[in-house]
């Protein structure tokens, strides 16, 4: 099969990582009889310096017109990059944010995944974590409270703030299926967070997902109130397969299971919509204090790459491929800076790459 990928580098070490993570694909393609065709898109500071916007009409008609799009990192130093003296609309990030719009990602999920070889850096204790932990945060991207109306007003001299929460079925239903089509290429098992004690959004919430539930019967599912779910996930991590909730408990949650980790570099993530076309990049920034040193670890835009063979191209027994790759060369004590500890080996970001797409 032939699939076309938009690939944007991006800004600071985002070239350096998007590199290897196309070489661990050129290596599936090899392997499994694919062929991964790449055109390069400029988007953040690099479209600033180039087009005088962080992402042109163009730029999106490309993403829009390919298969999937692979992002490496956008953004500089704020302190120092001219890019932050420009209007907000108009710096690296709102790149970003115009490609999720152009493309309609509303879906974002984010695994939380602890390596088995790197459980020292998680903070939690070692009869918490035993060999590990793996599950994934889907999160509503487009709606709640967010995206609601919003005012600040002065009444009676005192002044007063107001955000709107509002969710309609259709949206909730949208991000109900593709938690539960993650489910499906996972343990299939969903947990739906929400805040129905109170909420009249989350009782909503509630109640259509459990009407999609019915599509899924092979689906184990449950609901958990958000604030029970943040003490669950320091509690007992383990226990979680699919977490799905709303925006703004998306956003806090997914930190937090970051956190649990203790590496977000490793961390993949996806953002998706009603089609297969999806973007995917790290989890973390761009890095510029260490761009073009060779000390970038590329493993969360490898797993990245993995993600977009998982959920755009069906390509399951290739995902798998990757992530044991990815395992195979932390079993076997090769570490970049960023996860160094005592007893391994320090390679750079192309001896990463290599070691992995050698493991393919």
């Amino acid at each position: 099969m032939n699939y076309n990928v938009a690939v944007i580098p991006g800004d600071g070490i985002g070239p350096e990582i998007v590199r290897e993570a196309c070489k661990v694909l050129d290596k599936i393609g090899v392997k499994y009889g694919h062929e991964f065709k790449y055109t390069e898109v400029l988007m953040g500071g690099v479209s600033i310096d180039a087009t005088g916007v962080p992402l042109t009409e163009e730029a999106l008609a490309t993403a829009k017109a390919s298969d999937s799009v692979l992002l490496g990192a956008v953004g500089g130093n704020v302190g120092q990059s001219n890019w932050y003296k420009l209007p907000p609309n108009l710096r690296p990030e709102a790149g970003l944010l115009a490609i999720r719009k152009g493309l309609g990602l509303f879906c974002n999920l984010r695994p939380a995944v602890l390596f088995s070889q790197l459980k020292g850096a998680c903070p939690l204790k070692d009869e918490i974590i035993g060999d590990g932990f793996d599950f994934v945060v889907v999160r509503e991207l487009t709606g709640g409270v967010y995206f609601g109306e919003r005012k600040t007003v002065t009444e009676n001299g005192i002044r007063k703030a107001v955000d709107t929460m509002p969710y309609d079925e259709n949206e909730i239903r949208r991000i109900a299926r593709w938690a539960f089509e993650v489910a499906m290429k996972r343990g299939k098992r969903v947990v739906s967070v929400d805040k129905a004690n109170v909420l009249d959004t989350s009782r909503l919430w509630r109640q259509v997902v459990k009407e999609v539930a019915r599509e899924y019967p092979e689906v184990e599912v449950s609901d958990m109130l958000v604030d029970n779910c943040a003490m669950q996930m320091v509690r007992d991590p383990k226990q979680f397969d699919v977490v799905l909730t709303e925006n703004m408990f998306g956003d806090i949650l997914s930190d937090e299971a970051s956190m649990v980790t203790g590496s977000i570099g490793m961390l993949a993530s996806a953002s998706l919509g009603e089609t297969k076309l999806g973007l995917y990049e790290p989890s973390h920034g761009s890095a510029p204090d260490i761009a073009g040193q060779n000390k970038a670890n590329p493993i969360a835009t490898i797993l990245s790459a993995a993600m977009m063979l998982r959920y755009s191209f069906d390509l399951l027994d290739e995902a798998d491929r990757i992530e044991a790759a990815v395992k195979q060369v932390l079993d076997e004590g090769y570490r970049t800076v960023d996860i160094m500890s005592e007893g391994c080996t320090l390679v750079g970001t192309k001896e990463m790459g290599d070691l992995i797409a050698e493991r393919i």
